[in-house]
């Protein structure tokens, strides 16, 4: 056989031809995307498109196993990137080729490809992995809720480092495929539409579709014995529910709430606009903690949320965060107003509705009963904090800016605001300025003392958020004569009882 010899020289020149072009340039991603809050979150250099996650699962050892296949675009010409993940990893494709991989931290995934990759080009990473998500701990924190019979995956700010690898951060939305291979007997629910289930040899496979951008936060994950009801709303939306069946007493209450799911949702339409996504529902696991989450399409609910009987208007918050948070979402963390204020605020429009109090009542009772040496007032909702991110005052303070600003500029305009916000920033992200700026831009008003007072000064605002009569507002100063003391709203203590949906993130 005659064996063509080539000079080093041109073989040389041939590799700088199959090498990007600006590979000397390329150099590694960063660690996090640069949320001053949760500098780890999150990573640099690319950005992800979509997640098709094909998983297995045995609830009596807590094993998963898992294919993640990530189509990404490199934002930056790349020697290597990082992903969030922490199990353990046993290979990393990178367009096909095998790449060395290594951990750094507590959740960094390093992957070094084969070759550069080139800025603006379409990547596809492919990472196979295993572990119990139970033994693992970040910070000395785990996101994952080992059940009795599975486990669930429901956490802010971040779960997903615990079930699959992914740039995890609000800022890097992508469409999800979930499919998840669990024991006959055994329900696996996870985000948007089950587009299939089938079985073979004692195992049943459940494949879920989100095909809207989605947060890795608001990815789910819950494998367990469910009780699972299926509807359809009024213009045809999916509605699934599923509820453990080891709910006990719970149970009733549980089902009372969840079930009006659909009829909360219309509701909302008419307040926020159309409903952005594919499907609806939520799902209440056997799990010990006291907290509600806005999973995408399918929010978690804790059974301690109904131990005290129904409460729709926890269901009223968390399917508000379907807009506010979910479809526009935080740019960054500090940003956390965007979405809690307005699912806080969402509950007092529902009382109003229902007639059990109005928002300005509710609003009247907050400022009154909390009084000025009240640590809660020392909480700046605009910018938190990353320990109080979830405090009270986010919620409550936050739904107070909102009266406030609703009395400035009228009901018109502040509806008008409410719908057009999701609408015009769908999918997308947004600072707290950004909704200032566009509240302005709606009501033709300069709103930024306003706003400056409630979101972002320490201290009980000397003057509450009154009313509107006659165009001019109603006398609060601490330091007039003391106003009639407020009645307490019919729904207080329904809404009061859903302050544990921002206890979440306690022990991280």
């Amino acid at each position: 056989m005659h064996r063509k010899v080539i000079a080093p020289s041109v073989l040389a020149a041939s590799l700088l031809l199959v090498i990007p072009a600006s590979a000397a340039d390329a150099g590694p991603g960063a660690a996090g995307i640069g949320d001053p809050y949760y500098p780890a979150s999150g990573n640099g250099g690319y950005d992800v498109s979509h997640y098709d996650l094909r998983l297995q699962y045995q609830p009596k050892t807590d094993l998963l196993e898992g294919t993640a296949t990530l189509l990404a675009t490199a934002k930056q010409d790349l020697s290597r990137f990082n992903l969030d993940f922490g199990l353990k990893v046993s290979e990393v494709r990178v367009n096909g080729v095998k790449a060395k991989f290594a951990t750094s931290g507590t959740q960094e995934l390093e992957v070094t490809p084969a070759a550069p990759l080139a800025k603006n080009k379409p990547l596809t990473v492919v990472v196979k992995y295993a572990g119990k998500p139970s033994e693992l701990k970040v910070d000395g924190w785990s996101a994952w809720h080992r059940t009795p019979d599975g486990g669930v995956a429901a956490q802010e700010p971040d779960s997903a480092v615990w079930w699959f690898p992914s740039n995890d951060h609000p800022l890097d939305k992508a469409t999800f495929d979930v499919s998840v291979n669990v024991p006959d007997g055994t329900q696996a629910i996870s985000n948007g539409v089950l587009q299939s289930q089938s079985s073979k040899l004692g195992w049943t496979r459940w494949n879920w579709r989100s095909n809207k951008p989605q947060a890795t936060y608001l990815a789910t994950l819950a494998i367990g014995r469910f009780d699972i009801t299926t509807d359809r709303t009024a213009n045809g939306l999916p509605i699934l529910n599923a509820y453990s069946k080891d709910l006990g007493d719970n149970d009733g209450a549980a089902r009372a709430s969840i079930e009006r799911t659909g009829e909360v949702a219309e509701w909302l339409e008419g307040v926020f606009g159309p409903y952005p996504f594919n499907a609806l529902g939520g799902y209440v696991p056997n799990v010990p903690s006291g907290y509600a989450l806005e999973t995408q399409t399918r929010p978690f609910y804790s059974p301690r949320q109904f131990a005290n009987g129904a409460n729709v208007s926890v269901v009223v918050h968390e399917l508000a965060h379907q807009w506010y948070g979910d479809s526009v979402s935080v740019d960054h963390w500090k940003d956390i107003w965007v979405n809690e204020g307005f699912a806080r605020y969402s509950q007092w429009l529902w009382s109003e509705k229902e007639g059990e109090g109005t928002a300005q009542e509710l609003a009247d009772w907050v400022y009154a009963t909390r009084p000025a040496e009240d640590p809660f007032w020392q909480v700046k909702p605009g910018d938190p904090g990353p320990d109080n991110q979830f405090h009270l005052a986010v919620y409550d303070r936050g739904a107070l800016a909102l009266q406030a600003l609703r009395n400035e500029i009228g009901d018109e305009k502040f509806f008008a605001i409410l719908k057009g916000w999701p609408t015009e920033r769908k999918y997308g992200n947004a600072k707290v300025g950004d909704f200032v700026r566009y509240a302005e831009r709606i009501s033709g008003k300069p709103l930024a003392e306003l706003f400056e007072t409630w979101l972002y000064t320490a201290g009980k605002p000397a003057v509450g958020p009154a009313a509107k009569n006659t165009g001019k507002p109603e006398a609060r100063s601490l330091s007039s004569a003391p106003a009639p003391a407020p009645v307490e709203p019919k729904s207080w203590k329904k809404i009061a009882a859903t302050n544990t949906v921002h206890d979440h993130h306690a022990g991280h």
